[in-house]
């Protein structure tokens, strides 16, 4: 794991999963990730590189969980304790 802040972090592999279709500087700016133009296939392949970054399962089918902002994600992660090897729901 790197020494770059958890946001900046899942924004980059934001940016990075989307091909640079969604900057990093637009996600860190807030709202809808689908809004700002991530789809499904992006959503899986983000969730496949935050898995592997930081050592988590993140469940996409937990009926309490929001995944819609960076916000959510980052929130997630910090439940997860981001370091950690475990479930995220």
């Amino acid at each position: 794991m790197s020494d770059i802040p958890v946001r900046q972090r899942v924004a980059d592999l934001i940016e990075a999963v989307t091909d640079g279709a969604v900057p990093a500087t637009e996600a860190l700016s807030g709202g809808s990730l689908v809004a700002l133009g991530l789809d499904s296939l992006g959503m899986l392949r983000l969730v496949d590189a935050i898995e592997l970054e930081y050592d988590v399962v993140v469940d996409l089918h937990h009926p309490d969980q929001r995944l819609d902002t960076l916000d959510d994600l980052v929130a997630l992660l910090a439940t997860a304790g981001a370091d950690d090897t475990r479930t995220v729901s």
